[in-house]
């Protein structure tokens, strides 16, 4: 599965800035993941959730998604598994903080129309601010959401970026867990 991993150099990661890395889409998935945007490493090697202490891939495998814990170079994968990724805003930087509100509220905007093209079984959105911003719910709190998202249920999730303090691997995985037994998957 997927290519060689290799490790950027600094003026590869300076040069990501503002690159774009392709949806990992498919009609009818069980799940999207949504990550608020992708950082500068992931711009680099063109990769979701490729940054080394990202830990999205430990998520998905201890939380029952996939069997054995994939690579980020295996991310064009995912729908063979019924999985999918996106993100709210497309463009790289090297944090979710230089991003505008603005850009997350039309990044919800794009979403929905993704998501209503495709009809993914449920949304994941990664990342409760990104969430309460774009999708303007102050008071939000994560798991399952009242509001659809073109008619698709959304629950958010943690961030797994490794600086994301506030929330330990064993409480990512236990919530990625609690998401996938709501799809039904084994």
């Amino acid at each position: 599965m997927g290519e060689t991993p290799w490790r950027p150099t600094r003026e590869q990661l300076v040069e990501a800035g503002g690159r774009t890395i392709p949806d990992v889409w498919a009609r009818d998935l069980t799940v999207v993941f949504v990550g608020i945007n992708p950082g500068l490493y992931s711009g680099a090697v063109g990769h979701h959730f490729a940054r080394p202490g990202n830990r999205f891939w430990k998520a998905l495998h201890r939380s029952g998604f996939t069997d054995h814990e994939w690579s980020p170079f295996d991310d064009q994968d995912l729908p063979s598994i019924g999985l999918g990724i996106t993100n709210l805003v497309a463009r790289t930087t090297a944090s979710a903080a230089e991003l505008a509100p603005q850009e997350l509220r039309t990044g919800r905007d794009a979403l929905e129309a993704k998501v209503a093209g495709h009809r993914p079984q449920v949304v994941a959105i990664l990342g409760i601010t990104a969430y309460r911003i774009g999708f303007d719910r102050k008071e939000a709190v994560l798991g399952k959401q009242p509001e659809d998202l073109a008619g698709v249920p959304v629950w958010v999730l943690p961030n797994p970026s490794g600086l994301n303090a506030h929330h330990q691997l064993d409480d990512l995985a236990s919530r990625f867990r609690e998401l996938r037994e709501a799809t039904g998957r084994r």
